[in-house]
C-alpha cells in the first residue's frame, strides 16, 4: 500500500512539472479524474468569427513559424469576406490547416470534439472490439465481453474487410476504428472473412466502457501488462492497479503493440515510476527552445527487469514510453520499429462546441533522438505474422519471456554474489 501511495504521489508531482514545461492548458495534466466537460467551450459565435479566432490561434501557436513556407495572411484575404455559413467555415478551416501538410493538426466538428472528449472519459460508442493491423489487414485480436460485437457473434481471428461500404484493407487501425464507432443506436455493418467464408453482420452501437491496462501473470513469475491507450484520464490509476496485481513478480513485459498513444502527461507519469533520475523526453518548441522533462527524484522506484513489446502501430505516447525506458536502459525492446509520431498536440476547446488539434512543438528522446517519421528500433527485431496470429502463436511475446527468464536469472546470481 506504501508504494501505491508513492505511485499517485508522482502522478501529481509530474503533473505539475508538465504544466511548467509545457504551455498545455492544466487541464490536460491536472489528477487523472478530470472532467473532459472543462474542455468544451459552449460559447456561440458567428462562423465567420470562428474562422478568424481559429486562424489567429493557427498563426500564433504552431509550432512551424513558416506555416510550411507560405504567407499565412493569404487563407484570411481569401476567405474572411466569403464565409456566411458554418458549412463555409468548416470548409475555410480545413483547407487551411491542409495546406500545412500535418496529419496531426485537425479541425473537430461538435460532433467530433464531443467523441474525442469522449474518449477521454474513457467511454466510446462502439460495439466492443479490439483491432491490430497484421500485415495490411484489420484484425480483431479480442472481443470484449457482454457488448455488442459479442452478442452478434463477431469472434477473435475475423478480418475486417468492410465497414458500411469502405474496403479498410490497407487503412490505419485509427481510420478504421472512427469507421466503426458513431452514435448510440446506430447501426454498423461489417463484412468480415473467418476462415475463407464472409460474414455480414449488422450491429448497434452502445456507449462501452474503455479498461485501458491488462494485467496477468505469466511463466508463474513474469508480470504482463498490456496498455491498450494512453487516451484516457484514469489510466494512470489503472497502471498502479496493474503493478499492484504483478507486484510479487520478479519481472514486467509491457505490451504496447498497436498502442497508438493518447495524453502524454500519462506516458511521461508512467516512465517516471521507473525511473529515480535522468531524463524522461524532451520538449523543443516553435522558437527551438528545447525543455527536459526529469525523472522526480524520489527514494523508490520500480526496479525489475523490464522489457517492452512494440511495433509498427506503437506511436505518440508508447513511442515517449519506450524511449524514455530504453535510452535510460530500464527496458529491452522487442518487435518491429515503432510508428513514428515526435510531434505533440494540444487541444484547442473553440466556440460553438468544435475543436482543434494542433501541432505545438516536438519531442526527442531522452538521448536527444527525433523519431518522427523514423520510430524507434527494437533492441530485437521479432516478426509477427497473420499465419503466426492465426495459429495462436505469438513469436515476440516467446522472444520477451526468453529474454526476461534470462535477465531474472542474471539479477539472482548478482544478488547472490553480493
Amino acid at each position: 500500500m506504501l508504494k501505491k501511495a508513492i505511485y499517485i504521489i508522482i502522478i501529481f508531482l509530474i503533473s505539475l512539472t508538465l504544466y511548467h514545461y509545457l504551455s498545455i492548458q492544466s487541464v490536460m495534466l491536472t489528477e487523472p479524474n478530470f472532467d473532459s466537460e472543462y474542455l468544451v467551450n459552449k460559447q456561440s459565435t458567428a462562423p465567420k468569427r470562428l474562422f478568424l479566432k481559429t486562424w489567429r490561434i493557427i498563426k500564433t501557436k504552431y509550432y512551424d513559424p513558416t506555416m510550411n513556407g507560405q504567407d499565412w495572411s493569404r487563407w484570411n484575404k481569401h476567405y474572411v469576406d466569403q464565409i456566411k455559413t458554418q458549412d463555409d467555415a468548416y470548409v475555410a478551416i480545413n483547407t487551411m490547416l491542409a495546406s500545412l501538410d500535418d496529419p496531426y493538426s485537425k479541425f473537430l466538428s461538435s460532433e467530433e470534439y464531443a467523441e474525442q472528449n469522449t474518449n477521454i472519459d474513457a467511454k466510446i460508442v462502439g460495439i466492443g472490439v479490439n483491432i491490430m493491423s497484421i500485415d495490411g489487414k484489420i484484425i480483431i485480436i479480442s472481443v470484449v465481453e457482454d457488448t455488442p460485437a459479442s452478442k452478434n457473434g463477431i469472434k477473435p481471428g475475423d478480418v475486417i474487410l468492410k465497414v458500411g461500404k469502405t474496403d479498410v484493407s490497407g487503412k490505419t487501425i485509427s481510420d478504421v476504428a472512427s469507421l466503426i464507432r458513431g452514435e448510440p443506436e446506430t447501426t454498423v455493418n461489417l463484412e468480415l472473412l473467418r476462415k475463407k467464408q464472409k460474414l455480414n453482420k449488422a450491429i448497434k452501437r452502445e456507449e462501452i466502457k474503455i479498461k485501458n491496462i491488462k494485467a496477468s501473470i505469466i511463466d508463474k513469475n513474469i508480470g504482463y501488462i498490456q496498455i491498450v491507450s494512453f487516451i484516457s484520464s484514469d489510466m494512470t490509476t489503472e497502471f498502479v492497479e496493474a503493478l499492484d496485481k504483478t507486484q510479487n513478480c520478479q519481472g514486467l513485459i509491457l505490451d504496447l503493440r498497436g498502442n497508438t498513444g493518447g495524453l502524454m502527461p500519462n506516458a511521461v507519469v508512467i516512465a517516471d515510476m521507473f525511473m529515480t533520475q535522468g531524463h524522461i523526453v524532451s520538449i523543443v518548441d516553435r522558437e527551438k527552445q528545447k525543455s527536459d522533462i526529469d525523472a522526480q527524484s524520489k527514494p523508490y522506484a520500480i526496479n525489475k527487469p523490464v522489457v517492452i513489446l512494440i511495433d509498427e502501430g506503437s506511436a505518440s505516447a508508447s513511442e515517449i514510453l519506450s524511449g524514455a525506458l530504453k535510452d535510460n536502459h530500464k527496458a529491452i525492446l522487442v518487435g518491429k520499429t515503432t510508428f513514428g509520431k515526435g510531434m505533440i498536440q494540444k487541444i484547442y476547446p473553440l466556440p460553438n462546441q468544435t475543436g482543434m488539434n494542433l501541432t505545438i512543438a516536438k519531442y526527442l528522446t531522452p538521448k536527444g533522438y527525433d523519431i518522427n517519421k523514423k520510430g524507434i528500433s527494437p533492441d530485437y527485431e521479432v516478426d509477427y505474422t497473420e499465419n503466426d496470429f492465426l495459429k495462436n502463436r505469438d513469436p515476440q511475446l516467446d522472444e520477451a519471456k526468453k529474454i526476461m527468464r534470462k535477465l531474472i536469472t542474471s539479477q539472482k546470481q548478482l544478488a547472490n554474489a553480493n
